[in-house]
């Protein structure tokens, strides 16, 4: 059934209404805090900084760029000095350890120094690209999500490389889907993005690459007001390297990932 104004002839249903009346309104974000630790990257971290600079973003957010050299041996230090003024246009803030703690602690550093409403983490060389940015904010930014994984591996191009390595993140995705009732295709991916209400809950304590299963498996158990965290996914393009070209996962982490996932599933 349908009401309209015998002036105008419009129309318009009560359901209609309703919902106009009803919708949530969307939130308010300001800046977005992007997290990328180094190890290692003087060959790609200036081309890779300067795509994160230059991609726009979605909501006219600020950008906030945190980088943690984690004891680099080559020349990543001395190229992230002079990062800030090739891009007066960003924001930074660099820290230098040094000693050498892994992808995980060097997180767990940036993350004290984020104060955006949003954080995503990008990694230092070419097998991401921020062209993604919008397609992975926007569940947020619609109030449809608080979290959101990228996914290798459902539709986008990448990058064919190692067979086992794919078998690996299989196994490793059912394994946590299974403890944690989500159902991610691609848990060990690096672009995760978060809303302050989430990620200022997160303590990370993993040192290495089982900083991915642990943020999965934190974010599965959360609940903001009361309601568990919604979780989104949406696919990304990859360009993997090869261990020639600066690779640095390995079985050794994929073994720890297991332990990881039992881990945080059951203890914080």
């Amino acid at each position: 059934m349908t009401s309209g104004d015998p002036a105008t002839g419009s129309t318009s249903t009560p359901a209609t209404m309703l919902e106009l009346m009803t919708a949530p309104a969307k939130p308010v974000f300001v800046k977005l805090s992007i997290l990328i630790p180094v190890y290692n990257e003087e060959r790609y971290l200036a081309a890779v900084v300067k795509r994160v600079v230059d991609q726009p973003i979605p909501g006219r957010l600020a950008r906030e760029i945190i980088m943690v050299n984690d004891a680099s041996k080559d020349r990543t230090w001395e190229i992230m000095q002079q990062l800030p003024a090739l891009f007066p246009q960003a924001e930074f803030k660099l820290l230098n350890k040094t000693k050498n703690g892994g992808k995980g602690a060097a997180l767990r550093d940036a993350w004290s120094m984020a104060t955006g409403d949003l954080l995503i983490v990008q990694d230092a060389d070419f097998e991401y690209d921020p062209a993604d940015y919008p397609k992975l904010l926007q569940p947020i930014l619609d109030g449809k999500a608080d979290a959101v994984f990228g996914s290798r591996f459902i539709g986008e191009p990448h990058r064919v490389m190692y067979f086992w390595h794919q078998m690996a993140n299989n196994i490793l995705t059912s394994l946590s889907n299974m403890l944690t009732n989500l159902n991610l295709t691609d848990m060990e991916v690096c672009y995760k993005v978060f809303t302050r209400d989430v990620y200022s809950q997160i303590k990370i304590k993993s040192p290495r690459f089982g900083v991915e299963p642990e943020l999965t498996a934190k974010v599965a158990k959360m609940r903001i007001g009361g309601k568990k965290v919604r979780v989104y996914e949406t696919g990304v393009a990859y360009a993997g390297r090869t261990y020639e070209e600066g690779k640095k996962i390995g079985w050794k982490d994929a073994v720890s990932a297991i332990v990881q996932i039992v881990r945080f599933r059951f203890f914080n």
